[in-house]
């Protein structure tokens, strides 16, 4: 699984967001890395504070726009820090530095994934809402008195850019409903981890038409339509306590993969880029055989040629890789640990193949690190050096020129 091409030419940086620390002043923001081509060399060279909860990035090369959210529960009537927001920064083409450009709230708490369409100029991102709740006391027609639970909202965001990356407006918004299994046999959130509707990711398909949504909250995947707003056409209920939380589409276009966050299973789905329709093909454990511990699998990637789809475990604490055959069968075919989580939520979160496939880099967030890894054969990985980031949370490529 080598990638047999010459690397493209200019300079390769990668942008790491990170989560703010109230005791460590180094935690939080976005730190440039410059980075050699075959990923043997990982070299800070700039870092800005704020975005502070710097979860998702996603790079425009077009505008040379870095695009942020700040993944914030906005803290009430005139709130004393910065609101929840998806934030743009101007990419130094000379070093990979930030420069803030603009920011625009985003309504509904921790904005957790950003997706571009930069020829249409538009971004879209999922915020995931908390698990906090309100008792809000009500009285009822005769006339005794019950507690109503109310929960945080869950939303889909639609933002136009401008011809410069600046964020121009808030052009949608979907808010979601619904609950899943309440209690569930997770932790999160003492058990009430689908206590309401938690869209983890809203992703665009390879020909733009559609945003696909995984709300890991109702155990749901959504399909709208992507034009001047988002329109619902086809919904998808998965049995109670999977958790769909992140999809990846297949090179093709044809295939897409998700993670079932609950139900620690990495599925593929066939895909009809005319009309947005799924269908389930497979569904696999992500751990392996005999292994009976607490476990909750977070991001999926595939590989560029293909080949090999790539999922991390926060339990197990491992970066794992499938075989995926064209029928769309997957078979774990090995793995490389990673630093033991804390809890589901405080794990190694994210990882992101180079521009060409040759190596990954893994934001492992309880070891304050980013690890570097060659892929070889068969997709497996192998170390190859390691740089200190505080509470790393994710990781983006861009390529400058020379």
């Amino acid at each position: 699984m080598t990638a047999p091409h010459t690397p493209p030419t200019g300079r390769l940086v990668a942008f790491v967001g990170a989560y703010g620390s109230p005791t460590d002043p180094t935690a939080g923001g976005i730190t440039t890395l410059d980075v050699t081509w075959d990923g043997g060399k990982l070299t800070p060279v700039h870092r800005v504070a704020e975005p502070r909860e710097a979860g998702y990035l996603v790079y425009a090369p077009g505008t040379r726009t870095l695009y942020a959210v700040d993944e914030r529960k906005t803290d009430g009537r005139g709130p004393v820090e910065p609101p929840a927001a998806v934030h743009a920064l101007t990419v130094s083409q000379r070093d990979g530095s930030l420069t803030p450009l603009n920011s625009l709230t985003a309504p509904g708490p921790r904005p957790t994934f950003l997706a571009l369409d930069e020829q249409r100029g538009v971004l879209v991102t999922a915020n995931h809402g908390d698990f906090d709740h309100v008792e809000h006391v009500v009285r009822a027609e005769d006339g005794t008195w019950r507690t109503e639970y109310l929960y945080d909202d869950s939303t889909v965001l639609l933002y136009r850019l401008a011809d410069d990356g600046r964020l121009a407006e808030l052009r949608d918004v979907r808010v979601l409903e619904g609950h899943g299994k309440d209690p569930n046999f997770s932790p999160q959130a003492g058990g009430h981890g689908q206590s309401g509707p938690h869209a983890h990711c809203a992703v665009i398909d390879p020909t733009g038409r559609f945003v696909l949504v995984a709300d890991k909250g109702t155990d749901r995947i959504l399909v709208h339509t992507l034009g001047d707003s988002l329109e619902l056409v086809h919904t998808y209920q998965l049995p109670p306590e999977t958790g769909p939380r992140h999809i990846a589409f297949a090179p093709a276009g044809d295939r897409a993969y998700i993670t079932y966050e609950f139900a620690s299973e990495v599925a593929s789905w066939a895909f009809d880029p005319s009309t947005g329709e799924l269908r389930e093909l497979s569904a696999v454990s992500t751990l392996p055989d005999g292994y009976t511990g607490p476990n909750e699998p977070a991001e999926i990637r595939v590989h560029p040629n293909g080949g090999s789809v790539y999922v991390n475990n926060r339990g197990e604490d491992t970066l794992v890789w499938f075989r995926a055959a064209l029928d769309g069968a997957l078979t774990r075919t090995g793995h490389v640990p990673l630093a033991p989580s804390i809890h589901p939520g405080l794990a190694a979160r994210s990882f992101a193949f180079d521009p060409t496939g040759t190596f990954l880099l893994a934001a492992d967030r309880p070891a304050c690190l980013v690890r570097s890894y060659a892929v070889g054969g068969e997709g497996a990985l192998t170390p190859l050096t390691e740089t200190a980031v505080t509470e790393p949370a994710f990781i983006e490529f861009a390529v400058l020129p020379d």
